[in-house]
């Protein structure tokens, strides 16, 4: 693997858990239509005991650094948002609805300006928006390089 950003490493730090660990969380919590509690029962089950809460507090500290690592990119995905673009955006944001929905609303500002900027982001990589530099890459190879 590839060296981590200084952002990531700097996460990393005060956490415990392996990297390859929290990420697979972080992306299936934002990927799919899975609660926090979905998530837990889905790590102990794989063996790994994890909380609700420390996947949604890694979720909230990993995002954001990904975000920049994103930014950082030669070609970074946009999220472009201008009002009336087109109806076909309007329909897409369908999927988040439907995504965040287990999640049972938002209780902090910040939290749903993370998770769901977060989401779009892998709902793009997810339809193949982010090929251009990572070809022959999966969408959770394409999430995981975030990270690097």
């Amino acid at each position: 693997m590839k060296a981590l950003s200084p952002g990531v490493a700097k996460v990393l730090k005060r956490l415990h858990y392996p990297l390859e660990i929290m990420l697979v969380c972080v992306r299936w919590y934002v990927a799919y239509p899975l609660s926090l509690r979905n998530l837990e029962e889905m790590m102990a089950e794989r063996g790994i005991a994890v909380d609700h809460s420390t996947v949604h507090r890694w979720a909230i500290k990993l995002l954001p650094v990904l975000e920049k690592v994103n930014a950082e990119r030669e070609t970074p995905i946009k999220i472009r948002q201008v009002k009336y673009l087109n109806n076909i955006v309007e329909q897409d944001h369908r999927a988040i609805k439907r995504r965040t929905r287990p999640m049972l609303g938002f209780k902090i500002f910040r939290c749903a300006r993370i998770l769901l900027s977060s989401i779009e982001l892998m709902h793009m990589i997810a339809k193949g928006q982010m090929k251009d530099f990572s070809i022959g890459q999966t969408p959770a190879e394409q999430f995981y390089s975030l990270a690097v």
